[in-house]
């Protein structure tokens, strides 16, 4: 019978992506004494990224990383938001200033640049790779890789294979199989702008919501802003048939988009990079099978409309590190302890995404009413706390989280 050991100080483990979740992972299970082997589809690490938000949660985790310092804070003081018309009127907006805990506004890069800095320099990393068989045994788990940019393919046998490679997981997919991901309907673009919108400051944020699609600008206190637009689709095949401007635009119309519409539009079409997606959330009955397991989006993907991909996946990490540690030798003993903490934490947040995605993009007249009787109550200093604690949810707090530091 398997019994999926590993060496009581440590082993090799295979970290695929690198990303946030990935990096972090890679830092944590060093900490502690194993051997990481990161691997990443991309030829270079992406410097690039849009607008996060870091809470509670991956604050705690970033500082017992040693990394907090480094990540920083871009968010506005003070954070001004404006909710506007396709005529130009602009009435006060809601701020994450009210959400508990003060979330810091960053770009992915930030995060993705501060764990990457606190890597040792002799963490093997390895680009233009991508796993392609997966099997497992008692004592190890058996990685095909192939290096695309080279065409050549090495098989290599690693105490723990860790799935950090995002929302379409390659890992995911060779060792749990498919059919994982839940669409919600919705659509994404975004960017990061060269500048301020025309007629705001750099530091002034704004949204245009209207039923089933919006546009979002995200301010930073250092940096031009992000822009996103979010909108309803009962075709998503359709949306990805041509070029994504005109997507978002036919998602806009038929009414004329009018001046401010029509800039965004226009910064969205000329930004060098952007990303246009769907928006899923990752639905799997277990995040781990024998020595295979998934964290990060890849896991459960509690989407933008929920704010914690981020937070999420420092804190997996850290915890995953942690149970690791605590448990020597015992592998399943590990990773099960970990998923039980991280899965009621997890359900919360995916919840979460739900609500907060009325906030983001109200689906119907029904919900944009709604979501204006909630604007308006956010301007009264105790009833916005309160909204920010519905709104934001159970956040995993340091208490909470203890256990990762212990």
């Amino acid at each position: 019978m398997d019994d999926y050991t590993t060496p009581q100080h440590g082993g090799r483990a295979l970290v695929v992506g690198l990303g946030i979740a990935g990096i972090a992972t890679a830092l944590r299970l060093r900490e502690i004494g194993w051997d990481p082997v990161i691997v990443e589809r991309a030829p270079s690490r992406r410097a690039g990224g849009y607008f996060i938000m870091l809470f509670t949660t991956g604050v705690a985790s970033a500082r017992r990383l040693g990394v907090l310092d480094t990540i920083g804070d871009r968010t506005p003081s003070p954070l001004v938001n404006h909710e506007v018309n396709r005529a130009g009127r602009r009435r006060p907006g809601m701020s994450s200033a009210g959400l508990p805990g003060r979330p810091r506004q960053l770009l992915r890069g930030d995060i993705e640049q501060a764990l990457y800095s606190a890597l040792p320099a002799d963490v093997e990393i390895r680009y233009s790779t991508i796993p392609t068989r997966i099997t497992q045994d008692s004592s190890a788990a058996e990685v095909t890789l192939h290096d695309t940019s080279s065409g050549a393919t090495t098989t290599e046998r690693f105490d723990l294979v860790v799935g950090a490679d995002g929302m379409r997981s390659a890992v995911r997919e060779l060792a749990f199989g498919g059919g994982f991901l839940s669409p919600l309907g919705y659509v994404i673009g975004v960017t990061v702008l060269d500048g301020p919108v025309d007629g705001f400051r750099q530091d002034e944020g704004l949204t245009l919501a209207e039923p089933g699609r919006s546009a979002t600008v995200f301010p930073f206190r250092d940096h031009p802003p992000s822009l996103l637009f979010s909108y309803r689709t009962r075709d998503l095949d359709a949306e990805f048939r041509r070029p994504p401007i005109d997507s978002i635009r036919a998602a806009f119309g038929p009414q004329p988009p009018g001046p401010l519409l029509e800039h965004l539009f226009s910064r969205f079409e000329q930004a060098p990079e952007h990303l246009f997606d769907s928006v899923n959330q990752v639905k799997m009955p277990s995040w781990h099978h024998g020595r295979v397991v998934l964290i990060g989006d890849a896991a459960w993907c509690v989407t933008l409309y929920a704010g914690m991909g981020a937070s999420s996946g420092i804190a997996g990490a850290e915890l995953l590190g942690t149970m690791l540690r605590r448990h020597p030798g015992d592998l399943p003993a590990a990773l099960a302890a970990w998923e039980a903490r991280m899965r009621p934490f997890i359900s919360t947040e995916q919840d979460s995404a739900l609500f907060m995605r009325k906030i983001f993009t109200p689906h119907d007249r029904g919900e944009q009413l709604a979501r204006a009787m909630m604007m308006r109550m956010m301007r009264t200093p105790a009833l916005a706390r309160a909204m920010g604690k519905i709104m934001r949810g159970p956040d995993m707090s340091n208490k909470e989280l203890d256990v990762a530091a212990a």
